[in-house]
Parts: structure tokens; sequence; C-alpha cells
């Protein structure tokens, strides 16, 4: 009969491997890994307005609006359909910069834009009515496409 030696050291590399494995197993679910889209499938993608507010020392009250989330990233060529719900502020006139898009969220409607954008950059969705500080703003939200 002959007998096997395996040193710890080829345990502990066996036992590390396997732990590896199965970490990664685990950490990464197939089902959420990117995949290739069909160019021509449109996808949605939800926004909502909202709004902070707060008090300073001396009591003066703030806030600021917002639309959440405030960076979406679309591929180039893709058919979206953003779709837009007013929470917070009557309503929200807003562009988006580089193009000839326009148009008005109002409190407890949904907008629904179709887009499609042929050019890669950055295009800033912005609220006219609160484009600064001052306005309690900046209501910027940034749509990437690449």
């Amino acid at each position: 009969m002959k007998l096997v030696y395996i040193s710890k050291k080829w345990i502990m590399f066996v036992s590390f491997c396997f732990l590896a494995a199965i970490t990664s197993w685990y950490v990464v679910d197939r089902e959420t890994l990117p995949t290739a889209q069909d160019q021509n499938q449109e996808f949605v993608i939800n926004m909502v307005t909202g709004e902070f507010k707060s008090k300073t020392e001396d009591g003066k009250e703030i806030e600021a609006y917002r639309w959440d989330p405030g960076t979406i990233y679309i591929p180039k060529g893709q058919n979206v359909k953003l779709s837009i719900y007013g929470v917070n502020g009557k309503e929200h006139p807003f562009i988006i910069e580089g193009t000839d898009i326009k148009g008005t969220v109002t409190k407890g409607k949904e907008t629904i834009l179709n887009l499609k954008f042929d050019e890669e950059g950055i295009y800033r969705l912005i609220c006219l009515t609160h484009e600064d500080i001052a306005h309690n703003g900046p209501m910027i939200a940034y749509i990437v496409v690449d």
C-alpha cells in the first residue's frame, strides 16, 4: 500500500481556490450581467422630481429641487422611453440642452419622452424654473450617451 503525502500548502491553495470560486458565484449574479441589446429595442428609464427642505441655523427655510436619478446612461442610437413623474413642485418646464427637446413635468402626472441620441456626449436636462441656487436649484440631470 502506497502512502500519499499532501502538504499543508497544497491544501491551503486548493481551499483558497474553492472559496474564491464559490464567492465569485455568489457575488456575480449571472442574470444581471450586461448583455448586448438590439439597437431598435426600446427600453424605459424612470425618473421623478424631488425636493429637499431644511432650515438654516437662523431658522430660514431653504429648499432645492432635483431630478432623480440625477444621471442616466443611454447607449448611442438606442430608442429610449424616458418617463418622468412629477412628485414635488407644481410644474417643471424643461429643455434638454443641445437638442430641440422641451416640455413640462406637472405634479401628479407622468411625462413621456421618446429619445434617441445619435451623438455621444453629455446632455443636460434643465428645469427652467429651478436653473440655479437663487431659484431653488440647480435642477439639472445628466444624460450620458456613449
